[in-house]
């Protein structure tokens, strides 16, 4: 066992360890021989063979569990080494980051309502049923609500399915003139090729003191100057619509800026794409807030809608999914 002994000491790696356990107490070792021999050896001298035996193999077992400590740690040490890097070095072949392009879209849209003077308002995520819906000439049971697919919570309150609570909040808050744009994440339950369950809103309000202090051509000349600063020179035109907060309510529709209004796939054809919402503030609005003898238009987009036109992206998930190819585009 000398020999062994002088093995182990001389080893230089783990793996060289485990080769001299196996050729002494492997299924063939050495060792695992001698002990073998204890099944045909004499009664008289089976109990001093077997003292010896295992004296020795506990002097083995702990002359290996000992260098193997050691060469552990020179292993461990020298793979540190290694794999160490110095974060001071400068690398050539580090990559810049990137807004997020809805990040860029939403801050290209607050630029241009900030530029005309809209204050820049934010609320809570967590809403309750009076500022999400009630306020907004949405009762209980009023149909319009089918069009929110809402999350609920135990306690009744929701996560917010618009921005236009912020509005509600505003004017509580405060008395006319107000100007503001309200940006921000909203929440329903919609999951496909043009809705996700969180996404972005810009909603904007203007209320005035007097019944005909607003009207819809005031309306009607921030958004279409708003459009041509965001998309250039595009033809724009409002389409009567419903909405519960605003009377009267339209669509917006700017020309196809892939097609030019000649009808593509982007456009179903038609040379027109749907971009906004709109409409005069419907008064139920102004009673629920205690607001009396004013007037005032509100507006709402999706910033995801309008990044998706702006960058090409076919999928708005893809926005969300963190494909590094495709965020990468963005720098």
């Amino acid at each position: 066992m000398t020999e062994i002994f002088s093995k182990i000491n001389q080893a230089q790696t783990t793996a060289e360890l485990e080769e001299i356990r196996v050729l002494v107490m492997g299924k063939k070792g050495s060792l695992t021989a001698r002990f073998a021999t204890l099944k045909s050896c004499k009664e008289s001298e089976k109990k001093a063979l077997a003292k010896e035996l295992n004296s020795i193999k506990i002097e083995f077992e702990k002359a290996l569990a000992d260098k193997k400590e050691q060469l552990t740690l020179k292993e461990l040490e020298a793979k540190l080494n290694a794999e160490k890097i110095d974060v001071s070095l400068f690398s050539p072949s580090s990559q810049k980051g990137a807004n997020h392009p809805v990040m860029l879209m939403l801050d290209r849209i607050v630029e241009y309502f900030v530029g005309m003077n809209f204050s820049l308002n934010v609320g809570p995520l967590v809403e309750d049923d009076f500022h999400n819906f009630e306020a907004l000439n949405l009762p209980k049971y009023h149909p319009a609500r089918n069009m929110q697919d809402t999350f609920y919570f135990k306690d009744g309150k929701l996560l917010r399915t618009h921005t236009s609570p912020v509005q509600v909040r505003t004017m509580e808050s405060q008395k006319p003139p107000i100007r503001m744009i309200c940006p921000g994440s909203v929440f329903r339950c919609d999951y496909d090729l043009t809705h996700t369950p969180m996404f972005h809103q810009v909603e904007g309000l203007v209320v005035e003191e007097g019944r005909d202090s607003v009207s819809f051509a005031n309306l009607k000349f921030v958004l279409e100057d708003f459009l041509k600063y965001m998309f250039g020179d595009v033809k724009v035109r409002f389409r009567s619509s419903f909405f519960p907060f605003t009377e009267p309510s339209a669509e917006v529709d700017m020309s196809c800026i892939f097609c030019k209004g000649s009808g593509c796939r982007v456009c179903s054809h038609t040379g027109w794409l749907e971009v906004l919402g709109c409409g005069v503030v419907d008064n139920n609005v102004f009673k629920a807030v205690g607001y009396e003898n004013v007037s005032g238009y509100a507006f709402g987009l999706g910033v995801e809608r309008f990044a998706m036109l702006m960058f090409g992206v076919p999928d708005l998930r893809a926005f969300f999914e963190s494909d590094l190819r495709i965020l990468e585009q963005f720098k």
